[in-house]
């Protein structure tokens, strides 16, 4: 069966009527509940429509998004029944209040405790016993509302205000470990640095050269055991060779430019970075920047071959 055979299997999948048994496979119930718990949102008293149900409605409307959200509600039977064990429809109005009335906490805090889990069980691509992940951002659409005019237009001339996302991703499963979001008035490396801290310990980050930033580099490098990073130079990029490991092999030291100085003082005058380029370049990319720089344990041949899966983000 061809991979697009089985993305329309998939796709099909999901397109059918659930029971809310099918999400609560792969998002036990304890995990919404302690979700609501942890963030205050919990029913203090018997509701038909708890904050627990409202979880698996914004869960229910995000796999069902062609369908309104009254179908979302009856289709996954989330409305509990009545003090006379009835089980009359509820008001679109009352599911709209309980949604909204949900927040987006225990959402963060459902989407942290599902990409931690998840983590554990899925596989990664790996290079010297790095995981390999990716940092890449993407624009999408809202509807063009007053209240959505402070995201924010990602052009001159867009027509529908825009939020920016940067995710961090598992090159192999596509897997979301991480997300910040918000108007597009912020770089993608102001909402990468939201993201320090949410590699897991031995890994490798791709990042493109959209991110070059000494700030977040090193804030990245140093947020946990083996937390490394690689990322294209710029044809403008300064730096001096400190050492050559061998004709495109070399230890560099770059500049601090006076802007990031300013905004974080502890960086110094100066930072070093393992400089590999390219012996054929691919395109306008000449050569990559990596923390990783003992070139004993992280062969150069290797990192050469791992930017190019940084492309999987693209796909996920």
């Amino acid at each position: 069966m061809s991979e697009f055979s089985k993305e329309l299997l998939v796709t099909d999948e999901f397109c059918q009527s659930q029971d809310i048994d099918v999400f609560a496979k792969h998002v036990p119930m304890d995990w919404v509940t302690e979700a609501v718990q942890q963030t205050g949102r919990a029913s203090l008293r018997t509701r038909r429509f708890p904050a627990e149900q409202a979880v698996w409605l914004v869960l229910g409307i995000g796999l069902m998004r062609n369908r309104s959200i009254q179908q979302v509600c009856d289709t996954l039977s989330l409305a509990f029944p009545d003090a006379k064990g009835e089980l009359p429809p509820l008001a679109t109005s009352s599911i709209i209040k309980a949604k909204e009335k949900l927040g987006s906490e225990p959402m963060r805090y459902l989407f942290k405790t599902a990409a931690a889990q998840w983590e554990t069980q899925c596989e990664f691509d790996e290079i010297a016993g790095l995981k390999l992940l990716s940092v890449d951002g993407t624009y999408f659409k809202t509807h063009n509302t007053e209240e959505n005019h402070h995201f924010g237009f990602a052009q001159s001339t867009a027509s529908f205000p825009s939020v920016l996302a940067v995710t961090l991703m598992s090159t192999r499963s596509h897997l979301l470990s991480d997300a910040a979001l918000g108007p597009v008035t912020h770089s993608e490396i102001h909402y990468a640095q939201q993201l320090v801290g949410s590699a897991p310990e031995h890994s490798l980050t791709l990042f493109d050269r959209g991110f070059m930033s000494a700030e977040l580099l090193i804030s990245w490098q140093g947020s946990g055991a083996n937390t490394h990073w690689l990322t294209p130079i710029k044809s403008k990029t300064r730096y001096q060779i400190i050492e050559s490991f061998s004709e495109y092999d070399h230890l560099v030291e770059m500049p601090v430019s006076p802007q990031a100085k300013q905004q974080a003082p502890y960086l110094g005058e100066s930072w070093q970075a393992r400089l590999i380029l390219i012996p054929s370049p691919k395109g306008d990319i000449k050569g990559f920047i990596t923390s990783c720089l003992c070139p004993n344990t992280y062969p150069v041949n290797d990192l050469l071959k791992v930017y190019w899966q940084r492309w999987e983000i693209e796909r996920g």
